[in-house]
């Protein structure tokens, strides 16, 4: 009998790529990568419209993948629209996968103007909450970007580092603390956990069986 490997394609944020790279590293089933910038999120129908072009391509090379991105803005449905069979991530956004639901609801409750930094947003630092906040124009324009960071950040209390115990903790600590100084900003930090991705994983390998076992149905 012909033994087909799993063969799983990960499509996925390049803000959770640390912690993606840290629970498949050597993984013989994982056998594509691709992380799409974090930009993408600035313009919600061109990221829905890449994600789907890049999982599309996948077809009959893998049997099955996990989008690494959450509902977000607009990613609603999107594991139905692929060609391949697919998994996305549970949750709003990638720091409700992070952190939890539980725990996000719970921070945001104990202080609504808290801006959550992962070790992904960490990395990214000034120049992502530029892009984020679409404040790039401005910078074109010959504004600096500190008055409108001042405006934006004013309802802001505190910066919450999450700690999801992947990579150089002291580095991407102090990067966060870094970014929160900039915006005159608190810091705190809290664990995270990479439970939810670790359990997307999982559903996307079962859904990968189900392909090669012909028990697969669609995801609709």
């Amino acid at each position: 009998m012909f033994d087909h490997r799993m063969r799983i394609g990960i499509v996925a944020c390049e803000v959770l790529k640390n912690e993606i790279e840290s629970l498949v590293e050597n993984d013989p089933d994982i056998v594509h990568k691709d992380y799409l910038e974090f930009a993408l999120h600035v313009y919600p129908e061109d990221m829905r419209r890449t994600i789907v072009e890049k999982v599309d391509q996948l077809e009959g090379m893998v049997d099955a993948v996990l989008i690494g991105y959450a509902v977000c803005q607009s990613l609603d449905g999107l594991d139905r629209e692929v060609k391949v069979p697919s998994i996305m991530l549970e949750g709003d956004d990638c720091i409700s996968v992070l952190l939890g639901p539980t725990q996000y609801a719970g921070a945001k409750a104990e202080c609504t103007g808290t801006w959550f930094s992962s070790p992904g947003w960490a990395e990214l630092g000034m120049s992502g909450v530029i892009k984020e906040l679409h404040l790039d124009s401005m910078l074109e324009e010959g504004f600096g970007p500190e008055y409108f960071l001042d405006i934006i950040f004013d309802a802001y209390k505190r910066c919450l580092y999450i700690d999801t115990g992947v990579g150089d903790r002291e580095s991407l600590e102090r990067l966060s603390f870094d970014f929160a100084r900039q915006l005159r900003l608190p810091h705190e930090s809290r664990c995270g956990t990479l439970e939810n991705l670790d359990k997307a994983l999982r559903r996307t390998k079962e859904l990968a069986q189900c392909v090669i076992n012909g028990t697969y149905h669609g995801n609709g």
